[in-house]
């Protein structure tokens, strides 16, 4: 007969997600963890077959708090500004957490259209809201999805590894900001618009804004 388990496999994983929140996934060892639940590692391996299978474990718990975080920003009006910092907000208090989820080194690179389809419950949320209170098709609620969490993104790997801290209300501005002008774009039709040429010497007492927005129509 099989040794009963000490711990359960939500006790390990809950305590292998503490770990990794407070330490970052290079430290989820056998040993770590064992310490971490005041145990050997041995009894780690009476649920788990490796810690390969503990780590995907600890990923898939993550992403279940990060999803049930966002999901509440249906609640928010707007609600997809509120996804957006929401995600950053995420990046900032788990960093550790978010660079698990979001970056991670791929073996192999794959392209945008990959990519994007396979952020699963976060994207149908965004997607879904953006059609609900903006009055676009899917296609262009799609578009503005991929630019906004790129942009997004950026913000969010900037706060998770400290290399830049932005107040919240800079934040939802520039996440504003952002938004208007990507979906002005969509809705007008101009997404694959050419840059404008740079204004130079006596041409910048001529330039007007109104002239680049009529060239962009």
């Amino acid at each position: 007969m099989p040794p009963k388990p000490k711990f359960t496999k939500e006790e390990i994983v809950a305590a292998a997600l503490e770990l990794v929140s407070s330490q970052g996934i290079e430290h989820l060892t056998t040993r770590n963890l064992g310490e971490m639940m005041g145990s050997s590692a041995r009894p780690i391996f009476t649920v788990f077959t490796s810690m390969d299978e503990v780590q995907l474990e600890v990923r898939k718990a993550a992403m279940k708090n990060f999803n049930a975080y966002i999901r509440e920003s249906v609640n928010f009006t707007p609600a997809f500004k509120e996804a957006g910092i929401r995600m950053v907000r995420f990046a900032i208090k788990e960093p550790k957490l978010f660079q698990l989820l979001f970056m991670t080194e791929n073996k192999h690179p794959v392209n945008p259209g990959s990519f994007f389809g396979s952020l699963g419950e976060y994207e149908d949320l965004c997607t879904e809201v953006i059609c609900r209170d903006y009055e676009m098709t899917k296609q262009e609620a799609a578009v503005i999805f991929q630019h906004m969490w790129t942009y997004t993104y950026g913000i969010s790997a900037l706060c998770a590894t400290h290399m830049c801290m932005f107040p919240e209300n800079e934040i939802a501005d520039r996440l504003g900001t952002e938004f208007l002008a990507i979906t002005s774009m969509v809705k007008s039709g101009n997404m694959n618009v050419t840059t404008p040429p740079p204004v130079r010497g006596n041409d910048k007492e001529s330039f007007k804004t109104n002239e680049i927005l009529a060239g962009l129509k």
